[in-house]
């Protein structure tokens, strides 16, 4: 439960914080948890006033799971359910709010069988340097209050960092989810994520070997790696069999061409990277591509509300005005792997999608430069082919000629790196 302070008290909490207590009072807790009591954290710099855990002695070791960011959601979910069920860890849940639609945030816990959070900061968006600053302000009296043995954090969002830094300024322990992963571009605010977390964490589970060899480059303890795969293909293979499958997508949002299944099947593309979407001349060029490839085959572009307000913003929108370009709003991780699974190929900049793709068997064409994972080239579906068109067009016509990369897949992406998790962690705190 969350409450935000009324501005009708001009920040002034008390009332909502008396509330709050008594709701407390009358054992408002997760069921069944294990937890000491909660009591209301009131010096949240956002204005949340959120119910944390008072810090007791305890058996069990408490673990802080950091989530800001829907690729987050979705590697943490099967970390969360392999935690519970070694039954060994007090587990507290941490929404940053970092990318926070509420339509949209509930669906994903929902599909992905999430708990509510214990705690949402709230933090919104902002520039790179605000919003991992924001999350920092509001974190750091939430862990000074719980007082987590472990902070978990996943990915290379903002949020990833912004805990981390704070952790690790509190002396408290962290595990780096997806560590080691390199694209060898500093241009990229997530690189500049991924090698400072991982500089700062103590435990670090990779998952690829690739990551291994990166880290120990970097000069970290090959005593702190663990090789343990891939949770992104743990919450895939959980989420398969309720896959929605594309017709439905295309009965409420399309007509014509996409009334049912196109003869001959259909591409799907994502684009949100800002190299890709903030400058307008090469949005335009992606979006004429991606115009010249509806020709050849039907194409299905989810619109990421970072694109969708670039299009809008350089009046590009009829770029995207014919029948066989289906543009749709965000969807849900169940259609979005429906819709993946029935494409013949994929175009993407997400690092998400090139392993769900190749978990998948689908052909993937990366439109960057380059990928921080070189695994899904070298043993999967996916081949970066950068953002100039002729060689996307080149690319296409390729697969459409031969069906492109099927691959194979990788060591370990066998739907247990959870369980690997929380094995390591269960050796690391000496319970087994």
């Amino acid at each position: 439960m969350l409450l935000r302070a009324d501005a009708r008290t001009n920040g002034d909490t008390s009332a909502v914080a008396a509330r709050m207590d008594a709701q407390l009072r009358r054992g408002h807790q997760r069921e069944g948890s294990n937890a000491p009591p909660i009591i209301p954290h009131r010096d949240s710099p956002l204005g949340w006033v959120a119910p944390v855990p008072r810090v007791k002695s305890r058996p069990r070791p408490r673990l802080m799971l950091v989530v800001g960011a829907r690729p987050n959601f979705i590697k943490i979910a099967p970390i969360m359910r392999a935690l519970r069920a070694a039954a060994a860890f007090d587990l507290m849940l941490v929404h940053t709010g970092q990318h926070y639609d509420a339509a949209m945030n509930d669906v994903f816990f929902a599909e992905l069988a999430l708990p509510d959070p214990d705690i949402h900061l709230g933090v919104g968006s902002g520039s790179h340097a605000v919003q991992t600053g924001a999350v920092m302000q509001a974190i750091e009296p939430v862990i000074e209050r719980t007082a987590p043995d472990l902070v978990v954090v996943v990915g290379d969002v903002n949020s990833t960092l912004a805990a981390a830094l704070v952790a690790v300024k509190k002396g408290v322990a962290i595990a780096h989810v997806e560590a080691g992963l390199r694209s060898f571009d500093r241009a990229m605010p997530e690189e500049i994520n991924r090698v400072l977390t991982d500089q700062i964490s103590d435990l670090l589970f990779t998952t690829e070997q690739g990551a291994e060899r990166n880290l120990a480059r970097e000069g970290i303890a090959a005593a702190k790696v663990f090789f343990v795969g891939n949770v992104m293909i743990d919450s895939l293979l959980h989420a398969l069999p309720r896959a929605v499958p594309p017709e439905r997508l295309f009965e409420r949002h399309a007509d014509g061409v996409f009334s049912r299944v196109p003869d001959g099947g259909f591409a799907a593309a994502t684009l949100h990277r800002p190299s890709n979407v903030d400058d307008p001349g090469a949005l335009r060029a992606l979006l004429s591509t991606f115009d010249a490839i509806a020709e050849r085959l039907p194409l299905v572009l989810p619109l990421h509300p970072r694109t969708a307000r670039a299009i809008e913003q350089h009046g590009l929108t009829p770029l995207l005005d014919r029948p066989d370009l289906l543009t749709v709003p965000p969807q849900p991780y169940l259609v979005m792997l429906g819709l993946m699974r029935g494409a013949r190929f994929v175009l993407t900049d997400s690092g998400g999608i090139q392993e769900e793709t190749t978990g998948l068997g689908v052909p993937c064409l990366t439109l960057r430069a380059n990928t921080e994972r070189p695994i899904t080239v070298s043993h999967g579906t996916n081949r970066v082919v950068g953002t100039e068109p002729g060689a996307i067009l080149a690319a296409v016509e390729e697969i459409l000629a031969t069906g492109g990369k099927r691959g194979r897949i990788p060591p370990l992406w066998d739907g247990r790196a959870a369980e690997r998790i929380a094995g390591h962690l269960a050796q690391h705190f000496k319970l087994v």
